[in-house]
């Protein structure tokens, strides 16, 4: 699901939400990896009155079935769900013992460069996650 192509007209209602990695980079091929997305979507249904009815994580992307309780707003948590997560990977990724670090981190900031929507983090304009 693209911001740029749908809207979430009922902020209560069900929905079915695709998350991709730019360029269907392979991150969720590593545990700690997967680990973040896990956590993160833990977060959210502790914290954030996030409703998952079903879930599946592949390689590049994550798809799942929730919705989100009053008063919390569906997109607000897609927001901090991508911006959390995109953050915590590149943390690990820098930081970690990556093979393809170089290539990974350039591919984000490729993908980050021309999206106005997206602020300079001081490493650049970076984008991992799509919704």
């Amino acid at each position: 699901m693209s911001s740029e192509n749908y809207y979430i007209g009922d902020q209560h209602a069900t929905y079915f939400l695709t998350f991709t990695v730019v360029n269907w980079i392979d991150v969720f091929t590593r545990p700690e990896y997967k680990d973040v997305v896990v956590d993160s979507l833990r977060f959210c249904q502790e914290n954030k009155k996030l409703r998952i009815f079903a879930w599946v994580l592949m390689t590049n992307h994550l798809h799942m079935i929730c919705k989100t309780d009053y008063p919390q707003q569906l997109s607000n948590l897609i927001r901090d769900f991508k911006q959390f997560t995109a953050k915590n990977l590149l943390k690990m990724i820098e930081e970690g013992n990556e093979s393809r670090k170089e290539w990974m981190l350039y591919r984000f900031q490729y993908a980050g460069k021309y999206d106005n929507r997206i602020k300079d983090t001081g490493f650049g304009k970076i984008k991992v996650i799509q919704c």
